[in-house]
């Protein structure tokens, strides 16, 4: 009797990890040898026509013009006959400076439709991918994150990456996420900024994994200077310019400025015109991670080594005022961990460095990561500005 206790418990430990892998709009599986198993993985893709390939690269966003696909490139893959490859021109087919796609279930699945799969057990995904060139970057790669009517279950992301010119594995770590129901099995996103001459890449491999030794990521403390913007292609970029506010429509934003940058290539150059597009009388903009995320998603950074972030500021003419410039206040279901302000600043018109003190600020969870904010009373005729070398130190 104890014997078949031993066996028992056993049996029940190895439970967790059998993956359902059911299409949720299908019904349900009959066969009882199918329901017993224990799939070790769940293919995204392995290989043009493959009949183990389970989701559609269908989710095209942002920029979707920008973007060209050739899913039976046979440019060298990294296993079998075929790999996935992406053209990213860059050049804002739509105006919205970065492009992505998602594999979906059902195709072109954005939440509207009972579809996905759960993937109960899976601990991972595993996926190869290599550059034409070596150097080009992708903001992220990401797991679920589909809202709508039937929203996934989950969110998980993992980036920048920048890739090199050989094929090389990366692993999205699943461990002790909610995976019960994911049409977004799998995605990247990238910007112009980040490529500022566009990219092509290639992508294999794509799986979800069963390794049951794998613990859950708990955020690590980054190490410093953890910078918001070093130059406009720089990997080493970990918020993005997303949250735009109030007066939206009075604002330009060009992350790649020439106009005499204070360190690297280039700086980001904003002009603020004070029409009042959206009737407030103010505008200003959240950098942000991930990208547009005002703490309805899980992510930011640990950054409870920082005890300052620095930047350099200065105005096109000089006199220009920023109310305040900040670190975190973002407040949601998901909320900054802290903030920290100073403000008003009169810009100079040569470059000037600025500090917010973080000293005594809980600074473990930042997904607000930066952020401006100024108005038209006090920039009667708008105001162009700029920002460069955003780091927290």
């Amino acid at each position: 009797m104890k014997k078949k206790l031993a066996i028992l418990a056993a049996l029940m430990l190895l439970m967790p990890f059998c993956v359902q892998a059911e299409d949720k709009a299908a019904e349900p599986v009959k066969d009882e040898a199918a329901q017993a198993s224990c799939p070790k993985e769940f293919v995204v893709y392995s290989d043009k026509g493959n009949k183990e390939n389970h989701y559609i690269p269908s989710g095209w966003m942002g920029d979707y013009g920008d973007v060209k696909l050739n899913d039976q490139s046979t440019d060298n893959p990294h296993s079998g006959a075929t790999c996935l490859q992406f053209v990213y021109s860059g050049k804002k087919s739509q105006n919205q400076g970065w492009a992505g796609v998602y594999w979906q279930n059902p195709a072109n699945n954005w939440g509207s439709k009972k579809g996905g799969f759960d993937l109960t057990g899976m601990t991972k995904l595993t996926f190869w991918a290599k550059g034409a060139k070596g150097g080009e970057v992708i903001q992220k790669f990401t797991v679920g994150g589909i809202k709508g009517t039937y929203p996934d279950s989950a969110v998980i992301e993992m980036g920048p990456v920048e890739l090199t010119d050989a094929w090389k594995q990366y692993t999205i770590n699943l461990a002790g996420k909610d995976l019960s129901y994911i049409s977004g099995g799998f995605g990247w996103v990238t910007t112009s900024d980040l490529n500022p001459e566009g990219a092509t890449f290639y992508i294999d491999d794509v799986k979800f994994e069963a390794d049951p030794t794998l613990k859950p990521e708990s955020k690590k403390q980054e190490a410093m200077p953890f910078y918001v913007y070093a130059d406009r292609s720089s990997s080493s970029n970990h918020f993005i310019p997303s949250g735009w506010m109030g007066d939206y429509g009075d604002l330009k934003y060009d992350g790649a400025s020439k106009d005499d940058p204070y360190l690297g290539d280039t700086c980001i150059k904003i002009i603020y015109s004070g029409q009042g597009a959206q009737g407030a009388r103010w505008a200003g903009i959240y950098w942000q991670n991930p990208a547009n995320n005002w703490g309805a998603i899980d992510g930011g950074f640990d950054l409870s080594k920082a005890t300052k972030l620095t930047f350099w500021a200065k105005g096109a003419k000089g006199g220009e005022r920023i109310e305040e410039f900040k670190v975190g206040g973002i407040m949601n279901e998901y909320s900054d961990s802290d903030s920290a302000v100073i403000g008003p600043v009169i810009l100079n018109k040569e470059w000037t460095q600025y500090t917010i003190d973080l000293k005594g600020k809980d600074m473990s969870y930042i997904f607000g990561g930066f952020c401006w904010a100024g108005n038209v009373d006090n920039n009667p005729e708008g105001m162009t500005f700029y920002l460069d070398e955003i780091k927290y130190e």
